[in-house]
């Protein structure tokens, strides 16, 4: 049996190397589909908060706002000088 025992852990020792690969490659696709959905989702809401802000500007336009908190900013920074 001795002789059988190296074998057999030389063999244990393939298919733990196997195992540990094939987990470590499946772990490595799914970070990089991870990552690559950040950055793409990231563009995308960037977008999205771009468009946001252009269509709240336009409404804020739209009610006369602008002007009412430019002045406001105006005074701020007159105030601090």
């Amino acid at each position: 049996m001795s002789e059988s025992d190296p074998k057999s852990v030389q063999d244990m020792t393939a298919v733990v190397q196997t195992l540990l690969q094939q987990m470590q490659d499946k772990f490595q696709t799914m970070s990089d589909q991870i990552i690559g959905r950040n950055i793409l989702g990231g563009r995308c809401c960037g977008n999205r908060i771009d468009d946001l802000e252009k269509n709240i500007s336009d409404l804020m336009t739209q009610a006369g706002v602008e002007e009412i908190e430019g002045e406001s900013k105006g005074t701020e920074v007159q105030g601090s000088a």
